[in-house]
């Protein structure tokens, strides 16, 4: 179960900190899960180059709303079709929605500063959307505080249903603010963070990042001890809100936090404001894990130094022997992890006990993708 590279029944893995990854997952297996998806918009995402999570600029905005539409409805209603690169490879969504599916977990959304709501019940935090981090003031601090609380207690509720809650998050560009934050509060992300595309732009996340630092009056670490002014003059709505359920979750359940390397950004703010620890794990896709133009290993080996041990956990869907081109471009660098993919596997193969297999998951994977993707656009080629 544990080693997807040794056995190719094998879906789940931990890239770090292995003994406590096994531990996580002996304790999660076969409990009842609840997953939530965080939707939330930064301004940092219409800078030229920063992000291909849309199919162009004017459509990235609706990506969140969309992701979350796509999870509930199992098709999209603020846009036409569902959110996809501009070559036409789908949103993570679609993994996660199968995943759900196949395990029967419901699903929570949450708006936490989108700029397009979804039409889909969700939650709302009074939060505006985020602006450029460029600016070096991209929410208001008194917001994030807002955000934080609220969060908080509404992580309380929904873990008391619940034996793991799992929070996955969509926002375009969230690499970037993960990566400002993480330089503020003195952990090296620099050329670590990963990206949807192959040709990971490191040079261009580093330069807006560095401005905004400059604009802040911000250096390397000099917020190590101030997270909610990090979030404030660096981050994004998405981070104050996962930090927040993640803190309050855990005092009734375990949480995985689903997602890359914008997940280490919030365990970096979570190790910050709370001790509790000891019952979150990050999952993320394989693909994140292997990713050549990235380092989330170091990245929550440096958050979770000084004896506190957060596994890595990773989710390998096999998505190179599937059929549909589109799927097999995550095994070839593009799109990788988002709408918390790789968590949503690890739920759906620890609901069953570890019964379900990366085959199972494949299959399940391509039925969605036939159904979300391949039958609409049959349909409309029809016409």
């Amino acid at each position: 179960m544990l080693d997807s590279s040794s056995n190719n029944n094998n879906s789940v893995g931990v890239a770090l900190n292995k003994d406590k990854g096994i531990e996580f997952l002996d304790a999660i297996a076969e409990k009842e899960f609840r997953f939530t998806l965080v939707i939330s918009y930064t301004e940092t995402a219409e800078i030229d180059g920063i992000t291909v999570a849309g199919a162009d600029k004017d459509l990235v905005k609706f990506t969140p709303a969309a992701d979350a539409e796509l999870l509930y409805h199992g098709k999209c209603k603020s846009i036409a079709s569902i959110p996809a690169t501009p070559d036409g490879k789908p949103t993570p969504a679609v993994i996660t929605r199968a995943m759900l599916r196949l395990a029967d977990i419901p699903l929570t959304i949450i708006d936490s500063g989108s700029i397009i709501k979804p039409l889909a019940p969700h939650y709302t935090l009074s939060a505006a959307h985020g602006k450029s981090i460029m600016n070096g003031n991209a929410i208001s601090r008194e917001e994030v505080e807002q955000i934080y609380r609220h969060s908080i207690e509404l992580g309380r509720v929904l873990a008391k249903s619940t034996g793991c809650l799992v929070i996955g998050e969509s926002i375009p560009a969230g690499t970037t603010t993960a990566l400002a934050v993480m330089l503020a509060m003195g952990i090296d992300a620099r050329f670590r963070v990963s990206s949807s595309m192959p040709n990971n732009p490191h040079p261009l996340k580093l330069k807006v990042v560095e401005e905004g630092m400059r604009r802040a009056g911000v250096g390397f670490g000099s917020l190590k001890d101030r997270p909610m002014d990090a979030i404030a003059m660096l981050g994004d709505p998405m981070m104050p809100c996962v930090a927040g359920l993640a803190i309050g979750a855990v005092e009734y359940a375990h949480v995985i936090l689903a997602g890359g390397t914008q997940m280490a950004a919030v365990l970096a703010l979570i190790n910050t404001l709370s001790s509790r620890l000891d019952k979150i794990a990050i999952a993320t896709t394989s693909y994140v894990v292997n990713d050549p133009t990235a380092d989330i290993r170091y990245l929550v080996k440096s958050i979770t130094a000084n004896d506190v041990y957060v596994p890595l956990i990773y989710a390998d869907p096999m998505l190179s022997l599937s059929s549909k081109r589109g799927l097999r471009a995550y095994a070839e660098g593009f799109v990788k992890e988002g709408v918390g993919a790789g968590g949503a596997c690890v739920a759906a193969s620890a609901k069953s006990g570890f019964r379900i297999n990366a085959r199972d998951i494949l299959y399940s994977i391509e039925m969605e993708y036939e159904n979300t993707i391949e039958a609409p656009m049959r349909s409309v080629m029809g016409k």
